[in-house]
């Protein structure tokens, strides 16, 4: 079924853009002239940021169309598909979101299973205007048509040239293009937690992002209220894919890595500032899974024995002329009672003093008295019970316990009797111990711990819903850190087994959902690939023998089979690798060119000198959000990951297998660089190839 350009058509359907362009105007310039007056200072506060929100998310991005579809019904209803709701003055749809229910059909409906739609509309858009139509009749198509029916929708030209379409900048939405397997997943209900495993390509990155945009389109008032968090492997990725839910009108959403998660001060959490490295082996053992029964172990043994803390292990109280006395058995009980509840260490701190002034209250009713809640309160706030409470909880700090963990032999061999051997403690262990938690210098893996320890303190807060990305990199620790974040909703986790890249890798979805705290969720498997051409996913494939044998070959379903092209060359690859970049600019779209870690400065100085202007992925940071980025990016192999580019340049891929610690990790690392292009994939080499390759 031929695209088609036919006036009379392409006309109506352009205006109809014109006037939904009209209405979005209006729409927007009415929110800004209401007047924020919610009846005082704080309320008119809070009301002027919604109305603000709002009127951000109505602005229009004149090199987009406002709808990309359009749905014809057996009742005659005419629906066009867009990213965001426009009504009318009257209040009627002018153009319909993508997130609601009418626009299932536009995804979902085929010949087989057409519900009442007879008719699926595809636009062509360029620069913002409609440029050509495409039309599917899934009830009996007209005589002449000429229709075929396609098979994994490549019989649509213009959806084969909205994915292969080059790109510049970070990445894009889907709205357009998304399959009917995806199109589940995004709409999944919103108390299941989908785990996906896709295959490079396969579009699991945007199926995340369109979910939670679908999610707050759905339910939005209890989702902006607790909150939607993004967690992905670094800024460089966040960066890229940051455009994306603003482009749907999402513009309340927070996203974060995992180090900022548990770095990041707040909610009664000390700020961490990670100043030390340390070999792959302690930071593994750091984020193993036993570290966190550890944790809990050397938080809650600082419970005393009220023998110990206690005159006569009792609590005495003077009030009045009377002295009262709670034996030291029943103090006992009420600290295990707390202990033994699961409730977390401050909170049993701030619990103790009323449970200890209960019991004092029970020896007044006995005597004869007739005590209140503020004769209750009172007790619990005297220098007796408060004093008696300290002493058997007394307070605690994250950093003061994981100091002492790491620095006294003794308190981590009680932590960890029958989980840690001693070896894995003499690793733990720091060979020269700072004199305070004040002057250590934590790492990656030790601000992870610290956030461990302090949920065992306090308990973490939950946001409604969590989308996380490249879940296979990370530890269990990571992962308890970020199912903290959700403990309360639930979570789209994303990612590749055959794509996992660091020592602690998970080897199955089942172990990664259980660290998250997240057993029942459900597994889906996307292996069509819709980005990554067959040249290019098939070189790569020769490598998963070897990284995830248990793992299907992915299958590209692009009718454009994309480019392949490998460069042996003599001496330094980099000039090579250069010169190929050049000559790759000639066309539109992205350039990434991708080194091992350790080539970045030399690949950086030879761009400089052949005068190819290029961004350095390693040096992006916050300051640099929203700042266009240059067509050719330099991207250490350890900042590729989920990262897309039109063009992809390679160099020396034995120099990326070298660079990690393992060769299957190596392996992973270069599977994952190969599947980065959207078009083509060049292979610059001075070494052999790794056999895979040949």
């Amino acid at each position: 079924m031929p695209a088609r350009q036919v006036p009379d058509v392409l006309t109506a359907e352009q205006q109809h853009l014109d006037r939904a362009r009209a209405e979005l105007t209006r729409m927007r310039e009415h929110t800004l002239s209401l007047t924020a007056d919610g009846g005082d200072p704080i309320a008119d506060a809070a009301l002027a940021l919604v109305l603000h929100r709002r009127a951000a998310s109505l602005l229009d991005d004149p090199a987009t169309a406002l709808f990309f579809g359009r749905t014809d019904h057996d009742s005659g209803e005419v629906l066009h598909i867009g990213r965001r709701h426009v009504t009318d003055g009257a209040g009627d749809p002018v153009v319909v979101d993508w997130r609601a229910d009418v626009s299932r059909g536009f995804y979902r409906a085929s010949r087989a299973e057409r519900g009442d739609v007879r008719l699926r509309r595809r636009f062509g858009v360029e620069h913002g205007r409609l440029t050509a139509y495409e039309d599917e009749h899934l009830a009996d198509p007209p005589a002449g048509s000429g229709e075929v029916e396609g098979e994994d929708g490549t019989a649509s030209q213009i959806l084969a040239r909205e994915i292969e379409r080059p790109r510049s900048g970070p990445m894009r939405d889907i709205v357009a293009t998304i399959q009917p397997e995806q199109d589940a997943l995004v709409r999944a209900d919103a108390g299941t937690t989908v785990c996906v495993q896709g295959a490079p390509g396969t579009g699991k990155t945007a199926v995340g992002l369109h979910r939670a945009a679908w999610l707050l389109y759905a339910h939005r008032e209890r989702l902006t209220r607790q909150g939607v968090l993004v967690v992905g492997p670094n800024r460089a990725f966040l960066q890229h894919i940051g455009a994306v839910l603003p482009a749907l009108g999402e513009v309340r959403v927070e996203q974060r890595t995992v180090a900022d998660l548990v770095t990041a001060g707040g909610a009664g959490r000390a700020e961490v500032r990670v100043r030390a490295t340390e070999p792959a082996a302690v930071a593994a053992l750091k984020g193993d899974a036993r570290m966190a029964e550890v944790a809990r172990r050397a938080v809650w043994s600082a419970v005393a024995d009220p023998a110990d803390v206690l005159d006569g292990g009792a609590l005495v109280l003077t009030r009045g002329s009377r002295r009262w006395r709670v034996p030291g058995y029943r103090v006992r009980e009420l600290l295990d009672e707390l202990t033994t509840r699961g409730v977390r260490y401050d909170a049993a701190r701030a619990l103790l003093p009323q449970r200890l002034a209960h019991a004092v209250l029970q020896l007044l009713e006995a005597a004869g008295d007739s005590p209140d809640d503020t004769v209750q309160d009172a007790v619990a706030r005297s220098a007796d019970v408060k004093r008696a409470a300290n002493r058997l909880l007394p307070a605690q700090d994250p950093a003061r316990v994981l100091h002492r963990l790491l620095s006294d032999a003794a308190f981590l061999r009680a932590s960890s009797q029958g989980l840690l051997d001693d070896a894995e403690r003499a690793l733990l262990l720091w060979q020269r111990a700072p004199r305070s938690a004040g002057a250590a210098r934590w790492s990656a893996a030790d601000a992870v711990l610290l956030d461990e320890l302090a949920d065992q303190l306090t308990r973490t807060p939950s946001r409604a819903h969590v989308v996380l990305d490249e879940a296979q990199d990370l530890s269990p620790l990571q992962l308890r850190a970020v199912g903290r974040r959700c403990s309360t909703g639930a979570a789209t986790v994303l990612g590749d087994i055959a794509q996992g890249t660091t020592p602690w890798a998970a080897r199955s979805w089942r172990e990664v959902l259980g660290h998250l705290g997240k057993p029942d969720g459900h597994l889906e498997v996307l292996d069509r690939g819709f980005r990554v051409p067959s040249a290019v996913i098939d070189y790569a494939a020769r490598l998963l023998p070897a990284i995830a044998p248990e793992l299907t070959v992915p299958r590209s379903v692009r009718p454009d089979p994309g480019r392949l092209d490998v460069h042996p060359v003599h001496g330094d690859p980099l000039p090579a690798a250069v010169a190929v970049v050049a000559d790759l600019l000639r066309e539109d779209g992205s350039i990434g060119l991708v080194v091992a870690d350790a080539a970045t400065d030399a690949a950086a100085a030879a761009l400089a000198a052949a005068g190819v202007p290029a961004t350095r992925l390693d040096a992006v940071g916050e300051d640099d959000e929203g700042t266009a980025p240059e067509r050719v990016s330099l991207v250490p192999a350890t900042l590729v990951k989920g990262l897309e580019f039109d063009r992809v340049v390679v160099v020396e891929p034995a120099d990326l297998v070298d660079g990690e610690p393992d060769g299957r990790t190596g392996l992973r690392r270069l599977y994952v660089a190969l599947t980065r292009a959207v078009s083509t994939l060049a292979v610059v080499h001075a070494r052999p190839l790794p056999p895979q390759l040949r």
